[in-house]
């Protein structure tokens, strides 16, 4: 491919193909993830939901009526 055809090559690709924006910060998500990651990690939320806390009540539960429960328990995890 010579001079001729490459600049023949690259104004047809320039007329076919329409500009694109420079700023990309929109379509980027990695700072964004960056963001969410630091605030998550500086205020820590210990919010538990009922369901939550029925299921520890119930562990909590099993273990005292059936304490011999356990090894099998361990031995599944």
């Amino acid at each position: 491919m010579n001079a001729d055809e490459r600049d023949r090559l690259k104004k047809l690709l320039q007329e076919a193909l329409p500009p694109t924006k420079n700023d990309e910060s929109e379509r980027d998500l990695w700072p964004a993830l960056l963001r969410r990651l630091d605030v998550e990690t500086a205020a820590p939320n210990f919010n538990w939901a009922w369901f939550d806390g029925a299921l520890a009540a119930a562990l909590v539960g099993a273990v005292a009526l059936f304490p011999a429960a356990i090894p099998v328990a361990l031995y599944y995890l």
